[in-house]
């Protein structure tokens, strides 16, 4: 059997990089990073990644119980697959990063982060993606979904953010997030540095960046609260039909903002334990700095990731409207 995690938390390569089984050739291609290739003609080259921070870890575990499952025969792989562990340090470290967020760092590293080990991460996650979407066949569709939880509760849980893009949304990706009963989709209105935007915009895979739930430490998640999405992602590997929906419908939100810390005086106008989408209404004040106040204009907002911890120079909240 292949121990996808296990190697990682022991920091040692598996005894063997690469074999066939059961109908599929499979390669370890670097620390935490895991290529299936089925034998018979596939339609779809799919990146599933998980642990780009370290300590979001019930996403690591639904990717080690796939692996597990189509090594076992339990599963049938019918798309090519590139399975991600992102930060292998910070997730033997139970860290969310160990330098720097690997997440801010993608498409084009900002020269101050150029000896980081996360940065020379980045490069070597870049690099494989790249090789793993131009090896596949040209008329192979392309798809990434990037699994985290948040470090904050949520007024509406689950929910998948999309890069900004110039080619239209895949609606068969959009078919799968609404199947995996999100509570929300988000569309970025800005170029990023995630991993999901270099996807999306370097090679235009269907991409979205998956936020399921709290951040807790290995042994203490609930898999069963995450059994929608490991349902859809089983779903979309082995080529079956997505579940039916059961829930209300999907809210979606634009982002119309960044709040930016740009001074050490910077102060968020929301409790430490307020959650994501929570609201603002006309003229409340958000954030003030510098005596600048940041207030809302004509209609509700709702803020995303607050966070007025951050660096300056870093994002401190991400500001959306909602659309009809």
């Amino acid at each position: 059997m292949m121990d996808f995690l296990g190697s990682v938390l022991a920091h040692k390569a598996p005894v063997s990089t690469q074999g066939m089984h059961g109908g599929f050739s499979w390669e370890w291609l670097a620390e935490g990073v895991l290529c299936l290739t089925p034998e018979q003609a596939y339609e779809k080259a799919v990146v599933l990644s998980a642990g780009v921070h370290g300590n979001e870890t019930a996403p690591i575990e639904l990717l080690e119980q796939l692996v597990q499952d189509i090594f076992a025969g339990k599963l049938k792989l019918q798309v090519r697959l590139l399975l991600i562990l992102g930060n292998p340090e910070a997730i033997r470290s139970g860290q969310r990063y160990i330098e720097h967020d690997m997440n801010r760092m993608f498409c084009g590293l900002p020269q101050q982060f150029a000896a980081a080990a996360e940065a020379q991460r980045v490069a070597e996650l870049e690099q494989i993606a790249a090789d793993f979407f131009t090896h596949s066949p040209a008329q192979a569709q392309r798809y990434h979904y990037d699994l985290h939880t948040a470090i904050r509760p949520s007024l509406l849980p689950t929910f998948a953010l999309f890069p900004q893009q110039a080619h239209a949304y895949d609606a068969t990706l959009l078919a799968s997030l609404n199947a995996a009963e999100l509570d929300a989709l988000v569309y970025h209105s800005a170029p990023g540095k995630t991993f999901t935007h270099f996807t999306s915009s370097v090679f235009q895979a269907a991409s979205a960046t998956l936020e399921l739930g709290h951040a807790k430490p290995f042994g203490q998640n609930d898999l069963a609260s995450f059994s929608a999405i490991d349902q859809v992602l089983r779903a979309v590997v082995s080529g079956q039909a997505l579940p039916a929906r059961k829930r209300q419908a999907i809210q979606a939100f634009q982002v119309t903002d960044s709040i930016i810390k740009t001074e050490d005086d910077f102060q968020l106008n929301l409790a430490d334990s307020a959650p994501n989408f929570s609201v603002f209404q006309p003229g409340d004040v958000i954030a003030v700095q510098q005596g600048q106040p940041y207030a809302v204009a004509q209609q509700p907002v709702w803020i995303l990731f607050p966070n007025p911890q951050v660096k300056k120079g870093l994002r401190a909240g991400l500001i959306l409207t909602e659309l009809n």
